[in-house]
């Protein structure tokens, strides 16, 4: 299973990729073999402000409908539209293609509180 080394990873699944200022998060390959296959993703507005551990989307799927969590605080600055008509870029292609949002973080240390692949992947029992 896929894990890159150069993003952070949350309890909840989400990825973070560092972009200068702001912020690229996704969900984990873990997360979408989990989930199954991806039918409707629902995602903030541009401008919105989302805070560090609470909602600020979610994914369904043909089993379930899965919160996404916040991995820091900001303002999303970006959104994936693609998402809206080609939710099962979430299966395909969970680090490239199928980014969610784009944030400009409110305070960048909270990526300390965030796992490295190898914590993330020891969490997940792959380690």
């Amino acid at each position: 299973m896929s894990t890159p080394k150069e993003l952070r990873y949350s309890e909840e699944h989400e990825w973070v990729k560092e972009e200068g200022e702001n912020l690229r998060v996704g969900i984990t390959h873990f997360a979408q073999s989990e989930l199954g296959d991806i039918v409707f993703v629902e995602l903030p507005e541009v401008g919105d402000v989302i805070t560090s551990d609470e909602p600020f989307g979610s994914v369904e799927s043909v089993k379930t409908v899965s919160e996404l969590y916040a991995p820091v605080s900001g303002k999303v600055v970006e959104v994936n539209e693609d998402l809206d008509d080609s939710p099962e870029y979430v299966n395909e292609s969970p680090y490239e293609k199928a980014w969610m949002i784009v944030i400009e973080p409110s305070d960048k240390s909270e990526l300390d509180n965030l796992m490295t692949a190898e914590q993330y992947r020891e969490m997940i029992n792959e380690g």
